[in-house]
């Protein structure tokens, strides 16, 4: 079977997303050049990973002088993943903020997906609460004012049962 590789996105004419048989994939060493980190230690820390070792692949990919490499790709999808475990310290002076502030990203994305669970039951809860409270008000408002309501409903028949005659022996008062 053969290959079709298209290169998708380019920085400095370097490849940065490929397409290889319809899977978005990055190569890694264009990374590592533009972080300042070395990419042999860090295609050895992809191979030396359970889970990025089992999706990365090796892919032909035009180099920064223009020559075809194999180079180790992962999958679009667990870049970020990847690009996590560098550590600031270990890239160039200039890119250490950058990863600083993707790290802090990350770890802000990860407890939001993993706590938006919580925060939505407790919300709920409260909400139920409160809505209850209302409802019973509601309610105890309801009875009220069928009470009310039949208070004034007996009060009107008596009016209209009322005679002539019960009136002038009332003194003339309903």
């Amino acid at each position: 079977m053969k290959t079709q590789t298209t290169t998708i996105a380019t920085v400095n004419n370097i490849p940065i997303l490929i397409i290889e048989n319809g899977e978005k994939l990055i190569p890694i060493r264009p990374i590592c050049d533009a972080l300042g980190i070395d990419s042999k230690s860090q295609r050895e820390k992809i191979e030396s990973d359970e889970f990025l070792n089992s999706v990365a692949v090796l892919s032909p990919s035009t180099g920064a002088d223009n020559k075809i490499y194999e180079m180790t790709c992962i999958p679009y999808k667990y870049v970020f993943g990847w690009l996590f475990t560098i550590n600031p310290k270990n890239v160039k002076p200039e890119a250490q903020e950058a990863v600083s502030r993707y790290r802090t990203q990350c770890y802000e994305v990860l407890f939001r997906h993993f706590s938006d669970q919580s925060d939505f039951l407790e919300q709920k809860q409260k909400a139920l609460e409160l809505q209850l409270e209302k409802e019973q008000e509601v309610r105890s408002d309801f009875r009220n004012t069928q009470k009310t309501l039949k208070e004034a409903t007996t009060r009107l028949n008596v009016i209209k049962d009322t005679t002539f005659e019960y009136w002038l022996a009332n003194h003339r008062q309903f």
